[in-house]
């Protein structure tokens, strides 16, 4: 069984194939990729390595955790899970939100007004 690995502090122009390269002395890696910015696209300076074998996995971690690349000291762990997000436009808020509209207000929406008779303005 393979293993994840968190790699951080990435030089801003380090690619997949570069991570794939330099995990690669270690063993067999299954997939490499770079995590960007949606917007922009450019590199947030991390990304995640899977190794084929965990044996293979935590040589990589030991190795080159702490190392100089591109002038930068690699964080390099076993990637966690990823913890559950709420939802977009500044997180933690639940449901609602839609400034006190929707919903039943009470009343009969249509058909007889109760009571009154013969058409007519109402003011």
């Amino acid at each position: 069984m393979g293993k994840k690995i968190y790699v951080g502090n990435l030089p801003f122009n380090a690619t997949s194939e570069s991570l794939s390269e330099m995990f690669a002395k270690f063993g067999t890696v299954d997939s490499s990729k770079i995590i960007t910015d949606r917007d922009t696209g450019r590199s947030k300076g991390f990304g995640f390595v899977e190794m084929a074998s965990a044996d293979e996995a935590d040589s990589a971690i030991e190795k080159l955790h702490g190392s100089d690349h591109g002038g930068r000291s690699l964080t390099v762990n076993e990637a966690r899970p990823m913890e559950k997000r709420e939802g977009g436009f500044g997180g933690g808020r639940s449901g609602g939100g839609a400034g006190g509209r929707g919903g039943d207000r009470g009343g009969d929406r249509g058909g007889d007004r109760g009571g009154r008779s013969s058409g007519g303005n109402r003011w």
